[in-house]
């Protein structure tokens, strides 16, 4: 009862946190994806309409451009007459004001340019003045009327035949009785006299100019229901620009009830989630394990959330295309670090949910759909910082030659569409930002704890590091390692599961703890064995130690997780056999305690950490072999892995029969390969020994008779020529005698 209790302990623990993540992702997006229509349309004058035919759903009418309204505006404002009201009381004012302060003669005048002022001041006024600023505002066109009111009647007037302020001032100059007397007549002041009896009645004009406006129609047509608006692929015009733009306008209108935003809302709930849920059922189905390492779940969700946000952003904002996003990030990002399979799931479930931001987004999910698999493709196995900017080279144009297709099926001006560069400059784009995943690779491995090929390649370089430094104090463990990292990585590729670059990373690191005292170790020491000096405990101790010293100077080196895990299960929960059997023996008597004679573990719980602790036991056991013949290889490597298996050092990992059987295979046959094992070759019997020995003697005799023969005539010709030169030597000496006669 207790276990059927933690299972299902276990199984609502399990449910309610893949409900909890799908909440959270799903309310995220829902939040931020747009739900105005009107945002999600992207079109452009000059450029070929982009989505399916679209049919008027509704009439609705094709609204004036902004320019056509104001020209219209324009011409009916040009007769617009403004209304001005004519002051009465302004004239009597100002006559008034001059008869009080010039009761009398004008002072350096004659008597009468009294009355000839007052006379003026009145013409003045009847005519009208207005003020200057008003006068110049409508002075500008000779054509100009106002409209005059007076009581209730208005009488129109041309503006040029009235005065203003200044010019009411300048006409006294122009008085032929006066003209004498200009400087005397600017001492009167007269300014003061002169006042707008013309004064602009703002509320009326404002009344009668919005009448005026409102018969101007702001729709130059109506679009029936059922008819065509624009053809896929047909060039957006100025008439087709207006006509979206209207449809448009008239949609959100129409569509912007509470009801029918709650719908909506309701549906992209709906959506998002089923499309979540289906992911959660293909991990749950195919990749169960998955969910037992919370980083590469918060890594899938994070990645399928992030892409739909910004595309909503974008929507909602009315950013540029959509289509400079490096959607094919999430494809290689899952790849690199987990498998293909989910990687494309991943991607095209991450494509389906940014869809519900987009309106015809037919061409968007064939694209993308497309790019996310030719980057699985591309990225089988990222080993060069080259690939990603290949795969970026290869996504642009994969996207470039998939657009122009689509639109070739339909569009009927192909060559438009092959130097129409629009949408071409966003592929470059979203081909660029692709190589951001490069160090984004790096936040990704810091942030999850991942570690990519890029790194693994670099861990694995034996010129830098701990392995540089292993190389040259304990040189027998560097190679010993190596030899394992071959092994293991062969049988990683044979199995097929396995990730071959992870494993023989893990085995070149393995065992760096012996760097602490290498000479404790068979393979680094030269003649002298130090543990003859210790005891059996000491000297299992010593051996044990290089487990936890490798951990620490892993952890000092900053080394990913996945390798320190490496050195702390590639012995397990071992035994070290041979001094703890050594003290059993010298104690027959007594139960030795295994506990300070065994390694702190744990036993290898992935199938790669399985594959080296195969591979490091039989490389070091293969070295204590006197006969190395296709038979003691093949018994060796056979005890060594069944007795893992019997002692249950794979009971945590995922690692079949079959795949155990396959590593025996890979080890038994890159052994033999390394110690050059042959065939033994059948024994010659008595009567041929008998028989080789009497061809062997004949041989013999026949070359010293050979011998012999050679040897005389080399004699015979140095004594032929020591005759010719004692021959020669008589003929000179006589020579020189018969001379000396001479």
């Amino acid at each position: 009862m207790t276990e059927i209790s933690q299972f299902n302990s276990r199984f609502w623990r399990s449910l309610l946190t893949r409900i909890l993540v799908i909440a959270a992702c799903v309310t995220l997006i829902v939040w931020l994806l747009p739900r105005n229509e009107e945002l999600r349309l992207h079109y452009q004058v000059g450029q070929p309409w982009m989505y399916n035919t679209l049919i008027a759903p509704f009439e609705f009418p094709v609204y004036k451009s902004d320019e056509t309204i104001k020209a219209e505006q324009d011409s009916v404002l040009k007769d617009f007459q403004p209304y001005y009201n004519y002051e009465v009381d302004v004239e009597k004012t100002a006559i008034a004001n001059f008869e009080s302060d010039f009761p009398g003669a004008l002072p350096g005048l004659p008597i009468d340019t009294r009355q000839i002022i007052i006379r003026h001041l009145h013409r003045l006024y009847q005519t009208g003045i207005m003020q200057i600023t008003d006068f110049n505002r409508s002075d500008q066109d000779t054509t100009q009327m106002i409209r005059v009111v007076t009581d209730k009647a208005a009488t129109s007037m041309r503006v040029a035949r009235l005065y203003s302020t200044m010019s009411a001032y300048e006409s006294f100059f122009e008085i032929p009785e006066l003209a004498a007397h200009r400087q005397a007549i600017q001492h009167l002041n007269l300014t003061s006299y002169i006042q707008p009896n013309l004064v602009y009645d703002r509320e009326r004009n404002s009344t009668e100019r919005d009448d005026m406006l409102s018969l101007i129609p702001p729709a130059s047509e109506t679009v029936k229901p059922g008819q065509k608006i624009v053809d896929r692929g047909q060039i957006v015009d100025d008439h087709i620009y207006r006509m979206l733009s209207s449809y448009e306008k008239d949609f959100q209108r129409k569509n912007a009830t509470e009801k029918e935003n709650r719908n909506m809302l309701l549906g992209q709930v709906l959506y998002v989630t089923l499309l979540f849920v289906l992911f959660t059922l293909y991990l749950d189905l195919y990749r169960k394990d998955y969910f037992e390492d919370p980083r590469k779940i918060m890594m899938l969700y994070t990645l399928i959330t992030i892409f739909p946000i910004l595309v909503s952003l974008m929507m909602s904002h009315n950013f540029f295309s959509v289509y400079i996003l490096p959607f094919a990030m999430v494809a290689m990002f899952v790849r690199v670090f987990l498998d293909s399979r989910t990687a494309f799931i991943a991607h095209v479930t991450m494509v389906l949910i940014c869809v519900a931001a987009l309106n015809y987004p037919y061409e968007f999910m064939v694209v993308q759909i497309i790019a996310g698999l030719v980057v699985i493709l591309t990225m089988r196995e990222l080993s060069r910082r080259a690939q990603i900017f290949q795969a970026a080279l290869v996504v642009t144009l994969t996207n470039c030659f998939v657009f122009f297709v689509l639109f070739a099926m339909t569009y009927k001006d192909i060559n438009r569409i092959a130097f129409d560069f629009s949408m071409y400059n966003h592929f470059f784009v979203s081909g660029v930002l692709l190589l951001l995943a490069y160090p984004l690779m790096w936040l990704i491995e810091k942030t999850f704890g991942f570690v990519s090929s890029v790194t693994l390649f670099e861990l694995s370089n034996t010129n830098k590091g701990l392995l540089r430094q292993l190389s040259e104090v304990a040189p027998g463990t560097l190679q010993h390692s190596i030899i394992v990292s071959n092994l293991a990585e062969e049988i990683a590729r044979r199995i097929g599961r396995a990730k071959p670059l992870l494993v023989r990373t893990g085995a070149l690191y393995h065992d760096i703890g012996k760097m602490t005292d290498p000479a404790y170790f068979t393979e680094n020491q030269v003649g002298v064995n130090p543990h003859q000096h210790l005891s059996n405990l000491e000297s299992a101790q010593k051996i044990i130690s290089h487990v936890t010293d490798g951990i620490a100077m892993a952890e000092k080196a900053q080394l990913p997780k996945e390798i320190r895990e490496f050195i702390a299960t590639h012995h397990g929960r071992g035994l070290v056999k041979y001094f703890y059997i050594n003290e059993q023996n010298a104690h027959p008597d007594q139960i030795i305690d295994k506990a300070p004679y065994t390694y702190p573990g744990p036993n290898p719980y992935t199938l790669e950490q399985a594959i080296l602790m195969m591979a490091d036991g039989v490389e070091a056991a293969s070295r204590s072999l006197q006969d190395y013949t296709s038979e003691n290889i093949t018994k060796l490597v056979n005890n060594i892995i069944d007795n893992d298996v019997k002692q249950g050092y794979f009971n945590d990992c995922a690692i079949t029969f079959k795949e155990i059987k396959e590593a025996k295979q890979v080890l038994i046959e890159r052994l033999k390969s390394i110690y050059h094992t042959r065939i033994q070759y059948p024994k010659l019997s008595k009567e041929a020994q008998k028989t080789a020995l009497h061809e062997k003697a004949k041989q013999q005799e026949a070359e010293l008779k050979a011998e012999e023969k050679e040897l005389k005539r080399v004699v015979s010709e140095e004594e032929k020529k020591i005759t010719e030169e004692n021959t020669q030597d008589n003929n000179n000496k006589e020579m020189e005698e018969k001379k000396t006669e001479n």
